[in-house]
């Protein structure tokens, strides 16, 4: 019997074994943080609800070829979908705002026609990565509880469910993680400046 409080793990090997029901319960269940996400990143319904929608067409297309390995891991493995598929929108917005100056068009009388946001989605995407790099130096399970945290913006609550641990327990490895990462970052000398700007 599925409700509201079967697990992620029990909703995915139900919608495998042909259950479609399975699929919207873990929808219905991701829906707000997936959607929110998305939403604070572009300021747009519209794109928006198409980025959601691309989300899960790529969920179901990963679970029907059966490419699903990260089994209890499933909102960071959307959320990690959904966020490329954000910077993919904001890339190809760079690539078509090419304007061309025309009779009705002066281009120098156009403001903001480069979206700054758009410059820093990247910087901060290109931050990421480097974070990244060093966060691979942490313990596994501080490495996990951090990305979860602070990359997919999942709360205490949440996190403490995916891994089996207790909101205690969640709430000292992200604070080690934070220590252990500073270590990191100061035993290779890096400033991170860029999140200043």
């Amino acid at each position: 019997m599925i409700n509201e409080q079967t697990t992620d793990v029990i909703l995915l090997k139900n919608y495998i074994e042909g259950n479609e029901k399975a699929l919207e319960f873990l929808i219905k269940k991701h829906q707000s943080q997936i959607y929110n996400y998305i939403y604070s990143k572009v300021l747009d319904k519209a794109v928006s609800d198409d980025l959601f929608q691309e989300a899960f067409i790529k969920v179901i297309e990963s679970l029907k070829l059966k490419t699903y390995n990260e089994e209890g891991k499933f909102l960071p493995w959307v959320m990690r979908i959904a966020h490329n598929l954000t910077m993919d929108h904001f890339r190809n917005l760079k690539k078509i705002k090419i304007v061309r100056e025309n009779d009705d068009f002066n281009i120098f009388e156009k403001k903001g026609c480069w979206d700054n946001s758009v410059e820093q989605e990247i910087l901060i995407e290109d931050l990421n990565n480097n974070l990244n790099d060093l966060i691979q130096e942490l313990l596994p399970e501080q490495k996990e509880i951090l990305i979860m945290r602070f990359f997919y913006k999942m709360s205490f609550k949440e996190i403490a469910e995916d891994t089996g641990v207790s909101i205690n327990t969640s709430l000292g490895r992200v604070r080690y993680a934070i220590v252990n990462l500073k270590k990191i970052i100061e035993k290779n000398n890096i400033l991170l400046t860029a999140y200043e700007n």
